[in-house]
């Protein structure tokens, strides 16, 4: 019986501090290999399509605008909402 409250203690400890690790990702800044691992549906290939978006036209004003980019669809931009930040690209602030 011990036993098993001690395993679903350190279970519950490993899913929540996994949780608790993923922080929103910037679209505007991050890496290639960040939006890969931070966001859910986008392997390299759709990472680097983000980038080069970016590079290409600036940079995001809204989440939204993800939809512009080869391979990324509303249905991948909702289920990301969460861990997609877009950074104020305002220099006066």
């Amino acid at each position: 019986m011990i036993k098993h409250i001690l395993l679903a203690m350190v279970l519950a400890l490993g899913i929540s501090n996994a949780v608790l690790a993923q922080q929103p990702v910037d679209i505007n800044t991050a890496s290639v290999e960040q939006l890969a691992e931070a966001l859910n549906g986008v392997g390299e290939s759709k990472a680097r399509a983000i980038v080069e978006y970016r590079e290409t036209n600036g940079p995001f004003t809204h989440l939204d605008e993800l939809i512009n980019v080869r391979g990324i669809g509303m249905v991948t931009v909702d289920k990301n909402r969460d861990m997609i930040q877009v950074e104020s690209t305002d220099s006066s602030e």
